[in-house]
């Protein structure tokens, strides 16, 4: 590997596509939470509550669903009236299935050129960019099995998806 690597792109679609194509696959109704602030972001405004949007993107529920790595358009009915929807992929904050909650939280994406203020853990208030990705190498494997290194650092919890209905 060398230093000079292309970055890749977004991973995000491909997350929700396949967890979209898993949730279905076990007969469950796949349902994304959007935030409905994010630029781009194309939703009935009196749908939105506290300025997100819970929407249920099961193939019996929408027509002309597409999924790409830019956009998820598609046509919906709410209370009754049809409207076209699109939603950046960048503004969905999870995907889950509704009869069982279970599904993903959606990290945020800096390496696909998007900066965050909040991205700095120093708090120096210098944010990531696109030109300079994190690096990722391998370490060597500790000989022995119950070998506790303190220099080795406790993995963060993530927070819990909550069901929005």
């Amino acid at each position: 590997m060398s230093d000079d690597s292309t970055p890749m792109t977004s991973h995000r679609p491909y997350l929700l596509r396949a967890l979209y194509e898993w949730i279905a696959d076990n007969g469950m109704t796949p349902h994304v939470l959007v935030d409905a602030t994010r630029s781009g972001v194309q939703v009935p405004v009196h749908a939105v509550k506290e300025g997100k949007i819970v929407l249920n993107i099961a193939e019996r529920a929408v027509s002309r669903l597409e999924m790409d790595n830019e956009l998820i358009r598609f046509s919906a009915r709410f209370g009754g009236v049809s409207h076209a929807v699109s939603v950046p992929v960048g503004a969905v904050l999870a995907i889950y299935a509704r009869e069982t909650g279970q599904g993903m939280a959606l990290p945020d994406d800096i390496a696909a050129g998007e900066t965050h203020a909040d991205a700095d853990p120093g708090g120096a208030g210098t944010s990531a960019s696109a030109e300079s990705p994190v690096q990722l190498s391998a370490v060597p494997a500790s000989g022995e099995d119950g070998d506790d290194d303190p220099s080795t650092p406790t993995p963060r919890r993530s927070g819990h998806l909550r069901i929005v209905k």
